[in-house]
């Protein structure tokens, strides 16, 4: 639905529904699920308690799983801390639970933990993870694309049919040519399906490597040195003139026949889903946006003779809409 999927911002009002509570049947519990982690602080992180840092995550892979925390130390960046490497990053290695690989929705959590506890630079959040944890980056930051400046998957893959919501993120995956465990296929369809959406996208594969391209990779500073030059993407506003705001008014509807109007109020491109009101916000003359802190757009369509025929709306889903009726101010 249009509605639905602009709801998932968090700017339209929920709708309620009646639900009958049988006090004497249910009863208030919590579940919580511990996440054990190694943690690294920078040199220089308790000098200057104003200054916030970046943060890198590393996803282990498969023979790391368990309770033992000295087994993530066996590859990677935290066998690299181990050994006496000193990183610019806070950087936190989280340990999976034997035989349930990475959940994504645990990982968040853990996140937003950290950046209570620790003073996180949010621009610069770096993920990056081996086999199990490549296929782990690949979906938590197709999961949560707002929270990542960056990531580099190594040696997994991931579901390419979501691959459109890393339109705006760096990505640099490795794998090796002669993998016999993931075939470096998995890397490349990821890499090929992001490509038509995002060309701030390497893969490196090396010929002579199988399935420990982490050793290499992660030896190398450049990967670091490339996750220092990456923020997080934001929108910035740009302008766009008036006459081709006025070109995007009318009434759209999705296959389900929802529909949500769009006007130019006071020289601002307004879309009413119901009885909402949303300001979109122009990045280029075809894509708009609402809240510069996420990677959520509109983009408009046009037919072949130019004219505007639809949109498409980008948030946790993505789903197009016909225009059906121009607006008698367009005219």
């Amino acid at each position: 639905m249009i509605k639905s999927g602009l709801k998932k911002t968090g700017l339209l009002v929920v709708s309620f529904f009646i639900i009958t509570l049988i006090k004497a049947q249910q009863t208030a519990q919590k579940f919580i699920q511990e996440t054990q982690y190694l943690l690294y602080l920078p040199e220089g992180y308790g000098t200057d308690t104003t200054l916030r840092w970046p943060l890198m995550i590393f996803l282990h892979g498969s023979g790391e799983s368990g309770v033992d925390l000295e087994k993530v130390k066996a590859h990677g960046p935290p066998k690299l801390i181990e050994a006496g490497k000193k990183f610019p990053f806070i950087v936190v290695s989280p340990q999976a639970p034997p035989q349930t690989g990475w959940k994504s929705e645990v990982l968040k959590g853990m996140l937003d933990d950290v950046k209570k506890k620790y003073r996180v630079d949010n621009d610069r959040v770096y993920l990056t993870g081996l086999s199990m944890g490549g296929f782990g980056t690949w979906d938590l930051s197709e999961k949560y694309p707002d929270e990542f400046a960056a990531i580099a998957p190594i040696c997994g893959g991931g579901d390419a049919e979501k691959v459109w919501k890393l339109r705006h993120m760096p990505v640099w995956c490795f794998h090796g040519a002669k993998d016999d465990v993931v075939p470096p296929a998995a890397s490349q369809a990821m890499v090929d399906a992001l490509r038509k959406y995002n060309p701030d996208v390497r893969f490196t594969l090396y010929p002579e490597a199988n399935h420990n391209s982490w050793e290499v990779t992660y030896n190398n500073d450049s990967l670091y040195n490339w996750f220092l030059s990456q923020k997080k993407f934001r929108y910035k506003q740009a302008v766009v003139q008036q006459k081709v705001l006025k070109e995007y008014e009318g009434r759209y509807t999705n296959a389900k026949r929802d529909t949500m109007t769009i006007v130019l109020e006071n020289e601002k491109l307004i879309a009413k889903p119901g009885k909402n009101t949303i300001e979109l916000k122009p990045s280029s003359d075809t894509t708009f946006f609402w809240d510069p802190n996420s990677v959520n757009e509109v983009q408009f369509l046009r037919g072949k003779n130019g004219t505007v025929n639809g949109l498409t709306i980008l948030t946790d889903e993505r789903e197009s809409a016909k225009k059906i009726l121009i607006s008698k101010k367009s005219k």
